[in-house]
Protein backbone atom coordinates (compact mmCIF):
# COMPACT_ATOMS: atom_id res chain seq x y z
CA UNK A 1 0.00 0.00 0.00
CA UNK A 2 1.28 3.46 -0.89
CA UNK A 3 1.80 6.00 1.88
CA UNK A 4 -0.36 8.98 0.89
CA UNK A 5 2.11 11.28 2.64
CA UNK A 6 4.74 12.15 0.07
CA UNK A 7 3.18 10.05 -2.70
CA UNK A 8 3.81 11.11 -6.27
CA UNK A 9 1.10 12.87 -8.22
CA UNK A 10 1.30 11.11 -11.57
CA UNK A 11 0.22 13.21 -14.55
CA UNK A 12 -0.34 11.38 -17.83
CA UNK A 13 -0.41 13.41 -21.03
CA UNK A 14 -2.91 11.79 -23.38
CA UNK A 15 -2.72 13.90 -26.50
CA UNK A 16 -1.38 13.88 -30.04
CA UNK A 17 -2.35 11.66 -32.94
CA UNK A 18 0.77 9.56 -33.54
CA UNK A 19 0.98 10.29 -37.26
CA UNK A 20 3.88 7.87 -37.79
CA UNK A 21 1.51 5.07 -36.77
CA UNK A 22 -1.08 5.99 -39.41
CA UNK A 23 -3.46 4.51 -40.52
CA UNK A 24 -3.85 2.68 -37.20
CA UNK A 25 -3.55 5.87 -35.17
CA UNK A 26 -6.07 8.55 -36.15
CA UNK A 27 -7.14 11.88 -34.72
CA UNK A 28 -10.32 10.30 -33.36
CA UNK A 29 -8.60 7.21 -31.95
CA UNK A 30 -4.90 7.94 -31.40
CA UNK A 31 -2.20 5.44 -30.60
CA UNK A 32 -2.41 5.73 -26.81
CA UNK A 33 -5.90 4.19 -26.92
CA UNK A 34 -4.69 1.12 -28.85
CA UNK A 35 -3.39 -2.15 -27.32
CA UNK A 36 0.18 -1.92 -28.62
CA UNK A 37 1.77 -3.37 -25.50
CA UNK A 38 1.80 -7.06 -26.38
CA UNK A 39 -1.17 -7.51 -24.02
CA UNK A 40 -4.82 -6.48 -24.02
CA UNK A 41 -3.90 -3.22 -22.27
CA UNK A 42 -3.74 -0.01 -24.25
CA UNK A 43 -0.65 2.17 -24.06
CA UNK A 44 -2.63 4.55 -21.85
CA UNK A 45 -3.70 1.78 -19.47
CA UNK A 46 -0.14 0.46 -19.28
CA UNK A 47 1.13 3.95 -18.44
CA UNK A 48 -1.29 4.33 -15.54
CA UNK A 49 -0.67 0.75 -14.38
CA UNK A 50 3.06 1.34 -14.01
CA UNK A 51 2.35 4.24 -11.64
CA UNK A 52 0.59 2.01 -9.12
CA UNK A 53 3.75 1.60 -7.01
CA UNK A 54 4.14 5.37 -6.79
CA UNK A 55 0.71 6.99 -6.92
CA UNK A 56 -2.62 5.99 -5.38
CA UNK A 57 -5.46 6.27 -7.88
CA UNK A 58 -6.64 9.61 -6.49
CA UNK A 59 -3.15 11.00 -7.18
CA UNK A 60 -3.29 10.09 -10.88
CA UNK A 61 -4.31 12.84 -13.30
CA UNK A 62 -4.80 12.62 -17.05
CA UNK A 63 -4.73 15.63 -19.35
CA UNK A 64 -6.53 14.98 -22.62
CA UNK A 65 -8.59 16.65 -25.31
CA UNK A 66 -12.34 16.96 -25.66
CA UNK A 67 -12.45 14.34 -28.42
CA UNK A 68 -10.76 11.68 -26.29
CA UNK A 69 -12.09 12.40 -22.80
CA UNK A 70 -14.88 9.81 -22.89
CA UNK A 71 -12.59 7.05 -24.18
CA UNK A 72 -9.96 7.92 -21.58
CA UNK A 73 -12.52 7.70 -18.78
CA UNK A 74 -13.80 4.36 -20.09
CA UNK A 75 -10.32 2.89 -20.19
CA UNK A 76 -9.33 4.28 -16.77
CA UNK A 77 -12.28 3.50 -14.53
CA UNK A 78 -10.02 3.66 -11.46
CA UNK A 79 -9.07 7.32 -12.06
CA UNK A 80 -11.58 9.75 -10.50
CA UNK A 81 -13.55 11.73 -13.08
CA UNK A 82 -12.40 15.00 -11.53
CA UNK A 83 -8.79 13.97 -12.21
CA UNK A 84 -9.36 13.87 -15.97
CA UNK A 85 -8.44 17.40 -17.03
CA UNK A 86 -9.92 18.27 -20.41
CA UNK A 87 -8.17 20.74 -22.71
CA UNK A 88 -10.54 22.71 -24.96
CA UNK A 89 -7.89 22.58 -27.71
CA UNK A 90 -4.27 21.40 -28.08
CA UNK A 91 -1.74 23.95 -26.77
CA UNK A 92 1.30 21.62 -26.64
CA UNK A 93 2.86 20.10 -23.55
CA UNK A 94 3.67 23.17 -21.47
CA UNK A 95 0.08 24.33 -21.07
CA UNK A 96 -1.10 20.78 -20.35
CA UNK A 97 1.56 20.16 -17.72
CA UNK A 98 1.11 23.61 -16.18
CA UNK A 99 -2.64 23.09 -15.87
CA UNK A 100 -2.11 19.83 -14.00
CA UNK A 101 0.57 21.40 -11.77
CA UNK A 102 -1.69 24.31 -10.88
CA UNK A 103 -4.68 22.09 -10.09
CA UNK A 104 -2.50 19.81 -7.94
CA UNK A 105 -0.95 22.82 -6.18
CA UNK A 106 -4.40 23.89 -5.01
CA UNK A 107 -4.69 20.51 -3.29
CA UNK A 108 -1.10 20.25 -2.02
CA UNK A 109 1.11 23.31 -2.63
CA UNK A 110 4.47 21.52 -2.36
CA UNK A 111 3.41 18.23 -3.94
CA UNK A 112 5.81 16.32 -6.16
CA UNK A 113 4.38 15.53 -9.56
CA UNK A 114 5.66 13.44 -12.42
CA UNK A 115 4.63 14.07 -16.02
CA UNK A 116 4.58 11.09 -18.38
CA UNK A 117 3.62 10.53 -21.99
CA UNK A 118 0.76 8.08 -22.48
CA UNK A 119 2.35 6.28 -25.43
CA UNK A 120 5.68 4.93 -24.16
CA UNK A 121 6.55 1.32 -23.42
CA UNK A 122 8.50 0.42 -20.28
CA UNK A 123 9.82 -3.13 -19.93
CA UNK A 124 10.86 -3.10 -16.25
CA UNK A 125 8.16 -1.59 -14.05
CA UNK A 126 10.05 -2.12 -10.78
CA UNK A 127 13.17 -0.41 -12.09
CA UNK A 128 11.02 2.41 -13.46
CA UNK A 129 9.56 2.96 -9.99
CA UNK A 130 13.02 2.93 -8.42
CA UNK A 131 14.29 5.55 -10.87
CA UNK A 132 11.25 7.78 -10.29
CA UNK A 133 11.93 7.63 -6.55
CA UNK A 134 15.49 8.77 -7.23
CA UNK A 135 14.10 11.63 -9.30
CA UNK A 136 11.75 12.52 -6.46
CA UNK A 137 14.82 12.92 -4.26
CA UNK A 138 16.22 15.46 -6.71
CA UNK A 139 12.87 17.23 -6.81
CA UNK A 140 12.89 17.52 -3.02
CA UNK A 141 16.14 19.47 -3.41
CA UNK A 142 14.35 21.98 -5.63
CA UNK A 143 15.52 20.68 -9.00
CA UNK A 144 13.40 20.25 -12.09
CA UNK A 145 14.13 16.62 -12.87
CA UNK A 146 14.05 15.02 -16.31
CA UNK A 147 14.68 11.35 -16.97
CA UNK A 148 17.56 10.38 -19.22
CA UNK A 149 18.07 7.08 -21.01
CA UNK A 150 21.53 5.65 -21.65
CA UNK A 151 21.86 5.67 -25.45
CA UNK A 152 22.41 2.29 -27.05
CA UNK A 153 22.99 3.63 -30.57
CA UNK A 154 23.47 6.93 -32.41
CA UNK A 155 19.74 7.75 -32.60
CA UNK A 156 18.72 10.76 -34.71
CA UNK A 157 15.06 10.62 -33.71
CA UNK A 158 15.55 11.66 -30.06
CA UNK A 159 16.73 14.78 -28.31
CA UNK A 160 19.70 14.49 -25.95
CA UNK A 161 20.67 15.76 -22.51
CA UNK A 162 24.22 17.01 -22.00
CA UNK A 163 25.11 15.97 -18.46
CA UNK A 164 27.42 17.71 -16.05
CA UNK A 165 28.66 16.87 -12.58
CA UNK A 166 27.03 14.80 -9.87
CA UNK A 167 24.71 16.76 -7.59
CA UNK A 168 25.52 16.08 -3.94
CA UNK A 169 26.09 12.41 -3.27
CA UNK A 170 24.27 11.33 -6.45
CA UNK A 171 22.71 9.68 -8.34
CA UNK A 172 21.39 12.99 -9.67
CA UNK A 173 23.43 14.62 -12.45
CA UNK A 174 23.20 18.26 -13.46
CA UNK A 175 21.82 18.87 -16.95
CA UNK A 176 23.91 21.46 -18.72
CA UNK A 177 22.00 21.68 -21.97
CA UNK A 178 19.15 20.19 -23.96
CA UNK A 179 20.20 19.17 -27.47
CA UNK A 180 17.87 18.98 -30.45
CA UNK A 181 17.57 15.84 -32.58
CA UNK A 182 21.05 15.57 -34.12
CA UNK A 183 22.50 14.36 -37.39
CA UNK A 184 23.90 10.84 -37.36
CA UNK A 185 27.51 12.03 -37.03
CA UNK A 186 26.66 14.31 -34.13
CA UNK A 187 24.62 11.56 -32.45
CA UNK A 188 27.58 9.22 -32.84
CA UNK A 189 29.85 11.75 -31.14
CA UNK A 190 27.35 12.11 -28.29
CA UNK A 191 27.27 8.36 -27.69
CA UNK A 192 31.06 8.03 -27.82
CA UNK A 193 31.58 10.86 -25.33
CA UNK A 194 29.56 9.18 -22.59
CA UNK A 195 28.27 12.57 -21.43
CA UNK A 196 24.88 12.45 -23.11
CA UNK A 197 21.58 10.73 -22.43
CA UNK A 198 18.47 10.40 -24.54
CA UNK A 199 15.78 12.84 -23.47
CA UNK A 200 12.84 10.59 -22.55
CA UNK A 201 10.38 13.45 -22.06
CA UNK A 202 9.48 12.40 -18.50
CA UNK A 203 9.66 14.96 -15.72
CA UNK A 204 9.51 15.07 -11.91
CA UNK A 205 9.40 18.23 -9.78
CA UNK A 206 7.71 20.02 -6.94
CA UNK A 207 4.70 21.85 -8.32
CA UNK A 208 5.62 25.11 -6.59
CA UNK A 209 9.14 25.01 -8.05
CA UNK A 210 7.84 24.34 -11.56
CA UNK A 211 5.18 27.04 -11.39
CA UNK A 212 7.73 29.58 -10.12
CA UNK A 213 10.07 28.75 -13.00
CA UNK A 214 7.17 28.94 -15.44
CA UNK A 215 6.32 32.40 -14.11
CA UNK A 216 9.94 33.51 -14.50
CA UNK A 217 10.26 32.37 -18.10
CA UNK A 218 6.70 32.39 -19.43
CA UNK A 219 4.77 35.04 -17.48
CA UNK A 220 1.83 35.19 -19.92
CA UNK A 221 1.30 31.45 -19.83
CA UNK A 222 1.74 31.34 -16.06
CA UNK A 223 -0.78 34.14 -15.51
CA UNK A 224 -3.35 32.43 -17.72
CA UNK A 225 -2.91 29.09 -15.99
CA UNK A 226 -3.19 30.76 -12.59
CA UNK A 227 -6.47 32.36 -13.58
CA UNK A 228 -7.83 29.02 -14.82
CA UNK A 229 -6.72 27.22 -11.66
CA UNK A 230 -8.40 29.79 -9.42
CA UNK A 231 -11.69 29.12 -11.20
CA UNK A 232 -11.22 25.35 -11.43
CA UNK A 233 -13.49 24.40 -8.53
CA UNK A 234 -16.02 27.14 -9.18
CA UNK A 235 -19.09 27.43 -11.43
CA UNK A 236 -17.12 29.76 -13.71
CA UNK A 237 -14.55 27.10 -14.67
CA UNK A 238 -15.81 26.50 -18.21
CA UNK A 239 -16.24 30.19 -18.96
CA UNK A 240 -12.75 31.06 -17.76
CA UNK A 241 -11.22 28.03 -19.47
CA UNK A 242 -12.94 28.90 -22.74
CA UNK A 243 -11.80 32.51 -22.54
CA UNK A 244 -8.20 32.03 -21.41
CA UNK A 245 -7.08 28.69 -22.87
CA UNK A 246 -7.00 29.81 -26.55
CA UNK A 247 -4.75 32.74 -25.59
CA UNK A 248 -2.04 30.55 -24.04
CA UNK A 249 1.22 30.23 -26.01
CA UNK A 250 1.46 26.94 -27.89
CA UNK A 251 4.88 25.69 -26.82
CA UNK A 252 6.50 22.53 -25.47
CA UNK A 253 7.68 22.37 -21.88
CA UNK A 254 11.24 21.74 -23.09
CA UNK A 255 11.35 25.03 -24.98
CA UNK A 256 9.23 26.98 -22.52
CA UNK A 257 10.88 26.00 -19.25
CA UNK A 258 13.46 23.24 -19.22
CA UNK A 259 16.06 24.66 -21.60
CA UNK A 260 16.13 28.00 -19.82
CA UNK A 261 16.17 26.37 -16.40
CA UNK A 262 19.15 24.23 -17.42
CA UNK A 263 21.21 27.30 -18.29
CA UNK A 264 20.88 28.54 -14.70
CA UNK A 265 21.57 25.18 -13.07
CA UNK A 266 18.05 24.23 -12.06
CA UNK A 267 17.68 20.95 -13.98
CA UNK A 268 18.85 17.51 -12.91
CA UNK A 269 18.55 14.02 -14.33
CA UNK A 270 18.75 10.41 -13.28
CA UNK A 271 19.47 7.59 -15.66
CA UNK A 272 16.49 5.39 -16.42
CA UNK A 273 17.63 2.08 -17.84
CA UNK A 274 14.28 0.34 -17.57
CA UNK A 275 13.64 -0.79 -21.15
CA UNK A 276 12.18 2.43 -22.56
CA UNK A 277 10.69 2.78 -26.02
CA UNK A 278 8.64 5.70 -27.29
CA UNK A 279 6.80 3.60 -29.93
CA UNK A 280 7.47 6.26 -32.51
CA UNK A 281 6.73 4.18 -35.60
CA UNK A 282 5.88 0.67 -36.78
CA UNK A 283 9.52 -0.34 -37.12
CA UNK A 284 10.27 0.37 -33.46
CA UNK A 285 7.00 -1.24 -32.43
CA UNK A 286 8.05 -4.39 -34.27
CA UNK A 287 11.39 -4.32 -32.47
CA UNK A 288 9.85 -4.51 -28.99
CA UNK A 289 6.90 -6.88 -29.46
CA UNK A 290 7.10 -10.68 -29.58
CA UNK A 291 7.97 -12.15 -32.98
CA UNK A 292 8.01 -15.59 -34.57
CA UNK A 293 11.24 -17.38 -35.49
CA UNK A 294 11.44 -15.47 -38.77
CA UNK A 295 11.13 -12.11 -37.02
CA UNK A 296 7.53 -11.49 -38.10
CA UNK A 297 5.41 -9.49 -35.66
CA UNK A 298 1.62 -9.45 -35.73
CA UNK A 299 0.52 -6.46 -33.66
CA UNK A 300 -2.35 -7.19 -31.33
CA UNK A 301 -1.45 -10.87 -31.05
CA UNK A 302 1.01 -12.76 -28.89
CA UNK A 303 3.99 -14.34 -30.57
CA UNK A 304 2.18 -17.58 -31.40
CA UNK A 305 -1.21 -16.21 -32.46
CA UNK A 306 -1.39 -15.46 -36.18
CA UNK A 307 -5.17 -15.72 -36.59
CA UNK A 308 -6.38 -13.60 -39.48
CA UNK A 309 -2.87 -13.51 -40.96
CA UNK A 310 -1.30 -15.95 -43.44
CA UNK A 311 2.47 -15.65 -43.88
CA UNK A 312 4.62 -17.85 -46.11
CA UNK A 313 8.38 -17.45 -46.58
CA UNK A 314 8.35 -14.00 -45.00
CA UNK A 315 10.89 -12.36 -42.70
CA UNK A 316 10.82 -9.37 -40.38
CA UNK A 317 7.31 -8.21 -41.25
CA UNK A 318 5.23 -5.97 -39.00
CA UNK A 319 1.60 -6.80 -39.71
CA UNK A 320 -1.30 -4.88 -38.16
CA UNK A 321 -4.62 -6.59 -39.02
CA UNK A 322 -7.55 -4.55 -37.73
CA UNK A 323 -10.14 -4.76 -40.52
CA UNK A 324 -11.40 -8.24 -39.72
CA UNK A 325 -10.27 -9.75 -43.03
CA UNK A 326 -7.40 -12.03 -43.92
CA UNK A 327 -4.00 -10.43 -44.49
CA UNK A 328 -1.70 -12.69 -46.54
CA UNK A 329 1.92 -12.21 -47.57
CA UNK A 330 4.27 -14.42 -49.58
CA UNK A 331 8.01 -14.21 -50.15
CA UNK A 332 8.56 -10.69 -48.81
CA UNK A 333 10.67 -9.29 -46.01
CA UNK A 334 11.27 -6.14 -43.99
CA UNK A 335 7.84 -4.64 -44.66
CA UNK A 336 5.15 -2.92 -42.63
CA UNK A 337 1.60 -3.97 -43.59
CA UNK A 338 -1.26 -2.17 -41.86
CA UNK A 339 -4.84 -3.10 -42.76
CA UNK A 340 -7.67 -0.92 -41.44
CA UNK A 341 -11.28 -0.73 -42.64
CA UNK A 342 -10.72 2.31 -44.86
CA UNK A 343 -6.96 2.44 -45.53
CA UNK A 344 -4.05 0.08 -46.15
CA UNK A 345 -0.39 0.96 -45.64
CA UNK A 346 2.56 -0.96 -47.09
CA UNK A 347 6.09 0.37 -46.69
CA UNK A 348 9.64 -0.81 -45.98
CA UNK A 349 10.37 -1.05 -42.26
CA UNK A 350 13.39 1.21 -42.61
CA UNK A 351 11.17 3.99 -43.98
CA UNK A 352 8.50 3.75 -41.28
CA UNK A 353 9.51 7.17 -39.91
CA UNK A 354 8.38 8.69 -43.22
CA UNK A 355 4.74 7.63 -42.84
CA UNK A 356 4.04 11.10 -41.45
CA UNK A 357 4.64 12.43 -44.97
CA UNK A 358 1.58 10.50 -46.16
CA UNK A 359 -0.52 12.10 -43.45
CA UNK A 360 0.78 15.52 -44.47
CA UNK A 361 -0.14 14.76 -48.09
CA UNK A 362 -3.68 13.79 -47.05
CA UNK A 363 -4.00 17.06 -45.14
CA UNK A 364 -2.76 19.03 -48.13
CA UNK A 365 -5.29 17.34 -50.42
CA UNK A 366 -8.15 17.90 -47.99
CA UNK A 367 -8.82 14.20 -47.38
CA UNK A 368 -9.32 14.68 -43.66
CA UNK A 369 -11.63 11.68 -43.27
CA UNK A 370 -8.56 9.44 -43.49
CA UNK A 371 -6.71 11.34 -40.78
Amino acid sequence: MIDQQGALYGVVLAGGTGTRLWPLSRAGHPKFLHPLTGTDASLLQATVDRLDQLSPSDHVFVVTGVAHAAAVSRQLAEVPDENVLIEPSPRDSCAAIALAAAVIARREPEAIMGAFASDHLIADKDQFSAVIRQAMGGAQQGLLMTLGITPTRPETGYGYLECGSVVGDGPVLAVQEFKEKPSYDVAESYVKSGNYLWNAGMFVWRVDVFLAELSRQQPQLAAGISRIAQAWDSPSREDVLGEVWPTLPRISVDYAVMEGAATVGRVGTVTGDFGWNDVGDFHTLGAVLASDQAGNVVVGRDGADKSGVLLRETENLVVVPTAGRLVAALGVRDLVIVDTPDAVLVCPRDRAQEVKQLVDALKDSGEHSYI
